[in-house]
């Protein structure tokens, strides 16, 4: 019979439980114990509900306090020397991991962050050193299944799998993958033989870099692991999970090795089936066929997803049907949901309606004909309605965009004399990234005039004094361009959603992107328009404020779409068009108040390229770069365009990121070691740029020399030309004092380095007038 498994489950709880227990941590406000209740608690809710729905592959392992990456690190002793120096307990050795620590046992910077794979998850990227023991060192994936078992509950642990593990880590020695691997061997054969005596029937090896273009050196490496790996499994039976795409290139070897379970993508595996119909399926192997949409919020169309499920049976005798990838990356339930309509709920299915859409797709499989059941014609039901309006007149707009739509002119180089010209700003030029630290007070205040519970006038008074403080405060300790603090937005994407037409907001719609940061996205509804100004009113407000440039802050088409839950409907280069025009007329708007610096941040444009290398340009770079060109392309030469990237690798795509033309982008750098720095002068990247020199997701201050180092290093490497000074992301999660003291710090180091510039000082040696520059005089064009 039929059956259906979980791959992993929200960590969060249904109200951030576990966000507020670990801060609360933090803060010294509990315990390790009190911290320790709240996630047992969590863990038995989330596999209770699961049970409930009748799954029968319940994935334990799944919750971590942080990082699910960093779990496995710490389980394989991958725990660097500089945080086994600090001698604190084991709890806090992960958190300094996770978020650096500060402290009278030491400074220590936090484990570098990198997006996971195509989504808005951030995983902490493991260490592993030349002295490094690999070996199991935690009992966190054996605890957790004895706490299920207790429970009557009979689960399947999931770890992230060997080959994944020693892709994804950063070897700070002379070893490489191939020097450790018969240590990650035996260390993975040990946490069979352990889960195997304690019962355990199954466990999931979550392996999502073979959907990734794999040389023949990687399929070396992967068949190595797990001829040797599984050679121990003994009476566990292991599987092997992918998602985020197909495995076109190591289906074979999939098939080969002696796996009991193989997890493959039917959803964003564009050719999953194919491989499927081309080469069948192993008969003594299990498959576990990811149908369900993991990653969107939208209703299973179940017709489709029949049609898909009989063809997969043809091939694999021993079928298991689960979600396409973790349920992590949507929200936890509609039960939490109040307020939204139900003529538009009844489109969704969130985490715990997903459950229900595998339970029902089961029952339906088990029927002689699945097309005459109840579940299916009421979901044909559903589908075959209208949804909603179309507008018109936007995807008129749409549809008369030209090539010149996506061209600005002048050029860069002419554009650059013209701007210094006008903004006379100083070398190295100081900023921040956008947000500062929203208080409590800022917090309590918006949420009430959200519910109501504070006139406007009052609200807008309150905003308006928070940007006076936070300019006269930037004006004080010496930034060179301000911005005007985001006082009055909740999120970068959800603000934007909340001001355009054709996006619909859930109350508790909360997804993890790293640690305890959550987002609450945006659904994209229908077409999207701008009925009317966004930002202008206290961007104009905090320009009047100050003789220096204040930056008009926006969040640009692609991110706004990547970060939001899309329609399926219609091709995402149309809605991000329409995406991209709303936020054009922003930009013409606030340039007609004389904003000179307008940033446009595409935090999340790495974030849905394609996971192999040949499809980015037909699937996504040839809209993703034109429609932040068409934001901003009929600004006049003198207006400064910014823009700002996080958290992500982008030295194999620095030619498409000069090609969206702007004149200064900001890195995320610090958490990488500056890594982008190097790539940069060897790709002859074009654009300004401001590599962060300070982490702002860790609570550490750095001091005045430690940013020197940092400054002097990109010197050395790209020269002072064209270098901008800041942070590495906006500051909106972070504590005042530290926020402003790391600040001060910023300025102090860039004025010291200034000086010594100024002064031919040997410093930041060779000078920078000899150094070969990071730019080149050849534009690169991408347009639609």
């Amino acid at each position: 019979m039929l059956q259906t498994s979980v791959i992993g489950y929200p960590r969060i709880g249904k109200a951030r439980e576990l966000k507020f227990a670990v801060e609360k941590y933090f803060k010294g406000e509990i315990d390790a114990e009190g911290l320790n209740r709240t996630a047992a608690n969590l863990r038995s809710a989330h596999w209770q509900v699961q049970r409930i729905h009748g799954i029968d592959y319940i994935p334990s392992n799944d919750f971590s306090f942080y990082d699910h990456v960093l779990d496995t690190a710490v389980l394989f002793n991958l725990v660097p020397e500089r945080y086994r120096a600090l001698e604190l307990s084991p709890l806090d050795t992960y958190f300094a991991m996770a978020r650096g620590y500060q402290g009278p046992r030491g400074d220590v910077k936090a484990l570098a962050m990198k997006k996971w794979f195509n989504t808005n998850y951030h995983y902490l990227v493991p260490e592993i050193e030349d002295s490094t023991q690999i070996q199991i060192a935690g009992s966190k994936i054996f605890d957790e299944y004895l706490e299920a078992r207790q429970q009557q509950l009979e689960t399947k642990p999931v770890l992230t799998g060997a080959f994944t593990l020693l892709k994804l880590a950063k070897y700070t020695g002379r070893k490489r993958a191939e020097h450790v691997m018969a240590d990650i061997v035996r260390a993975y054969q040990d946490v069979l033989n352990r889960l195997g005596k304690l019962g355990a029937r199954w466990i999931q090896l979550d392996e999502p870099c073979l959907v990734t273009d794999l040389t023949a050196e990687d399929i070396r490496l992967f068949t190595a692991l797990y001829r040797a790996l599984l050679s121990a499994k003994k009476g566990v039976k292991v599987m092997v999970q992918t998602y985020f795409g197909d495995v076109r290139d190591g289906y074979e070897v999939l098939q080969s090795l002696p796996f009991d379970g193989i997890g493959l993508d039917f959803v964003e595996g564009s050719q999953t089936l194919s491989l499927l119909r081309q080469n069948g399926f192993a008969a003594d192997k299990t498959l576990f066929a990811g149908v369900a949409n993991g990653r969107n919020i939208w209703k299973n169309h179940y017709a489709a997803t029949l049609k898909s499920l009989l063809e997969i049976r043809e091939y694999a005798r021993h079928l298991v049907i689960n979600p396409s990838c973790s349920l992590l990356h949507v929200p936890y339930s509609l039960n939490n949901e109040t307020r939204l309509s139900r003529d538009f709920t009844r489109y969704f299915a969130f985490a715990e309606e997903k459950l229900q859409e595998l339970s029902e797709l089961k029952r339906m499989l088990s029927c002689p004909d699945p097309f005459e059941t109840e579940w299916y014609k009421r979901n044909e039901e559903l589908f075959s309605g209208t949804r909603y309006v179309p507008d018109e007149n936007v995807r008129a707009r749409v549809a008369a965009l030209t090539e010149r739509d996506f061209t600005r002119s002048p050029a860069l180089p002419e554009r650059e004399a013209i701007q210094q010209n006008k903004l006379n700003l100083p070398p190295l030029p100081t900023t921040t990234i956008g947000s500062f630290p929203q208080t409590p007070q800022v917090r309590a205040i918006r949420a009430a005039y959200k519910k109501k519970a504070v006139p406007e006038t009052e609200y807008r008074q309150f905003i308006f004094e928070q940007l006076r403080q936070c300019i006269a405060r930037q004006e004080k300790i010496g930034l060179d361009v301000l911005v005007h603090g985001e006082f009055e937005r909740n999120d970068m994407v959800e603000y934007f959603g909340e001001c355009l037409e054709g996006f619909i907001f859930t109350d508790n719609g909360w997804v993890q992107s790293y640690g305890t940061r959550c987002v609450k996205p945006p659904i994209i509804w229908g077409d999207v328009r701008r009925s009317k100004p966004i930002t202008i009113e206290y961007a104009a407000y905090a320009n009047q404020l100050t003789d220096k440039p204040v930056k008009g802050m926006l969040t640009g088409p692609v991110t706004i779409l990547n970060w939001s839950f899309p329609r399926e409907d219609i091709r995402p280069e149309e809605i991000a068009f329409q995406i991209a025009l709303a936020i054009r007329d922003e930009v013409l708007d606030l340039e007609a108040h004389h904003i000179d610096i307008i940033q446009i941040d595409e935090a999340a444009l790495r974030e849905k390229l394609p996971l192999r290398k040949s499809d980015w340009h037909e699937q996504y770079l040839s809209w993703a770069i034109p429609a932040f060109r068409l934001t901003h392309s009929g600004v006049k030469p003198e207006t400064q365009i910014h823009t700002h990237m996080c958290y992500s690798r982008f030295g194999d795509m620095l030619r498409e990121i000069d090609a969206m033309d702007a004149d200064v982008i900001t890195f995320e750098a610090s958490r990488s070691d500056l890594e982008i720095v190097e790539t940069l002068k060897r790709s002859g990247f074009q654009t300004r740029v401001g590599p962060g020199v300070y982490d702002i997701h860790s609570p550490r201050i750095p001091d005045v020399e430690e940013l020197k180092q940092a400054i002097c290093r990109m010197i050395r490497t790209i020269g002072s030309s064209g270098l901008w000074i800041n942070p590495d992301c906006g500051l909106k999660t972070r504590g005042e004092a530290e926020t402003w003291a790391s600040l001060r710090h910023l300025v102090q180091a860039a004025a010291e380095i200034r000086a010594e510039l100024l002064h031919g000082s040997e410093r930041p040696a060779p000078d920078s007038e000899t150094l070969p520059s990071y730019r080149n005089t050849e534009s690169r064009p991408l347009t639609k």
